[in-house]
């Protein structure tokens, strides 16, 4: 046990007695019944104000959650204190600025401070290094080639954030990023950038790579910002824009190879505005296998007719695509219909290995005043049910939240919920929609107290680990229902804003041995990730699952 470091501690010890098995909203039992339309799931208001809208959000490995808008709006509703203030010549808005743009949550103390943006951070893009740094790129006015970071320290109180006037190559607003299996990061388009770029940029490496798929997929909308970029188990790129989608080696920039568009001829990407998700990677399996997921959108010509006052209704189709290169055996989309039209939802992995989809609108797209009707009740998809039964509705916010919403997961297992700013300035009074500055968090029915006595509490893990090594997690659980019922899965935080969590990813690891050291307490031989590709390096919640239930989570590091 000296090889075993004690990382997480679940608050609440108490075990819940009044266990009742129909409450367990699983995959193998919504497999046999007509789609739920019962609502489940709570909500709960944690925040009535942080003083900003949450426009991106990023959970660090020290469980806190960084969050920021935009510069240029003028005041915020939080004074960055300490008679700190922001002298920005280049701000359109407010030169002079003694309120802060970004935020530092504390979610388990559930508390916030204020930190300082010197530069516009408006709708930008980031990714965690290995070491736990956020890198945030881009944004606007002088703000779009700025790199900033953020990193935890131990003294809490005076971390922030750090920016690098111009280190980037070419203006990044709308980009996306992704973690690579090297640890670098790759920042893909942007508005009229039909190119790529790497931080940190090797010696010698060139300062910029083109990429014209991106700019053969910019329509009259655009319909290709904040592209879906996903890493494959292959090491290769997925990259998704407007309707179209190939697997590209970035390292000698070259196409592998385009898939079959979506079906229905309709963009998914900004304005648009659906969401995707690499579904979870199981290294049980033969072969790891990558499936991407696409849902929701707004059909094609919806942002012009947005602009001129009709909004006509989002789509609810959602389409996945298994990422094959045998041409015995090609590649091609399976669709399936959501129960709720939505444009501008996110999906989020949950620990059970769902994917719920929430925040958004049932009508328009995303932009300045856009969007109307918003969908208020999130919805869980569960990837291996039978087609026909795989939604199902949850409980419903009181709370719209539209353009400019984020929702993240937190190791607790529940999501975190803010934003929603659809007007150009901060607008609370005489707007069907006022600008949104609360935090939420919703809980998934898995967090139901009924499902306490299958619910797995980590007691110990090795706190640090390599790719196919064995490592140890002891846990304990009142009613074990043996090995088979029990996984052991890790998942990287995203990077959350316009409706896409990047980089985020989740991998089933390979269970060697589990076996009881005590009363109700087991210790598993876990197998690490094999590859950088399947799993990049860096910190990693784990989670175990037993029974479809999972723990809290741990923080680990993958090296």
């Amino acid at each position: 046990m000296n090889t075993i470091f004690i990382i997480f501690l679940i608050l609440s010890s108490h075990l819940i007695i009044n266990y009742n098995p129909q409450l367990l909203v699983s995959c193998q039992s919504r497999s046999k019944i007509p789609f739920v339309s019962r609502q489940l799931g709570s909500w709960h208001l944690l925040q009535e104000s942080i003083g900003i809208s949450a426009m991106h959000m990023q959970l660090l490995r020290n469980t806190k959650v960084v969050i920021y808008d935009r510069t240029d709006f003028g005041p915020s509703n939080l004074s960055l204190g300490g008679g700190r203030c922001r002298f920005d010549p280049l701000d359109t808005a407010l030169q002079n600025d003694c309120t802060a743009h970004s935020v530092l949550y504390d979610p388990v103390l559930n508390t916030f401070r204020p930190l300082m943006l010197q530069t516009d951070s408006w709708c930008s893009s980031g990714s965690v290094l290995p070491n736990g740094t956020l890198v945030q790129t881009g944004g606007f006015n002088d703000g779009d080639h700025v790199i900033r970071t953020f990193s935890p320290c131990m003294d809490e109180e005076n971390c922030d954030w750090i920016e690098t006037p111009n280190y980037l190559a070419q203006r990044r607003w709308y980009s996306t990023n992704q973690i690579l299996p090297d640890g670098r990061i790759i920042v893909v388009g942007g508005r009229r950038q039909f190119n790529y770029e790497f931080f940190p940029r090797n010696l010698g490496d060139p300062s910029l790579m083109w990429l014209n798929f991106l700019r053969e997929t910019s329509d009259s909308d655009e319909n290709n910002l904040y592209p879906f970029l996903h890493l494959l188990p292959d090491g290769n790129l997925f990259i998704f824009a407007n309707t179209r989608s190939i697997s590209f080696d970035y390292n000698q920039n070259r196409i592998v190879k385009e898939f079959p568009p979506i079906p229905g001829g309709d963009p998914r990407n900004y304005p648009s505005s659906g969401s995707s998700v690499l579904l979870p990677l199981d290294e049980n399996k033969e072969c790891v296998e990558a499936e991407i997921m696409i849902c929701g959108g707004a059909p094609r010509g919806a942002h012009r007719l947005a602009l001129e006052g009709t909004f006509v209704e989002a789509l609810s189709s959602c389409g996945r695509l298994i990422v094959s290169y045998n041409d015995q055996n090609p590649s091609n989309w399976v669709m399936e219909d959501m129960p709720l039209p939505r444009a501008m939802g996110d999906m989020v992995i949950l620990p059970s290995g769902d994917v719920i989809i929430i925040n958004g609108v049932g009508q328009g797209t995303a932009g300045w005043e856009l969007g109307r009707d918003p969908v208020m009740a999130p919805l869980i998809y569960c990837p291996n049910a039978e087609p026909g039964h795989r939604f199902t509705l949850m409980e419903s916010s009181s709370r719209p939240r539209l353009y400019h919403s984020t929702a993240i997961l937190l190791p607790d297992g529940q999501v975190l919920v803010g934003g929603s700013n659809p007007h150009v300035f901060y607008n609370f009074t005489g707007v069907e929609y006022p600008t949104e500055l609360s935090l939420e968090a919703f809980s998934p029915p898995y967090l139901s107290a009924e499902n306490g006595l299958v619910r797995p509490k980590i007691l110990a893990a090795t706190g640090v680990f390599g790719y196919g090594q064995f490592f140890s997690v002891v846990f304990t659980v009142p009613l074990y229902n043996g090995a088979d019922a029990v996984s052991f899965r890790l998942i990287a935080p995203s990077f959350t804003t316009h409706s896409f969590g990047m980089s985020q990813r989740m991998v089933v690891m390979k269970v060697g041995t589990v076996s009881q050291v005590a009363r109700f307490a087991y210790n598993a031989t876990v197998i690490g990730p094999w590859t950088a590709e399947i799993a990049p390096p860096g910190y990693y919640m784990l989670f175990v699952v037993h029974c479809e239930i999972p723990s809290f989570g741990a923080w680990v590091k993958l090296q």
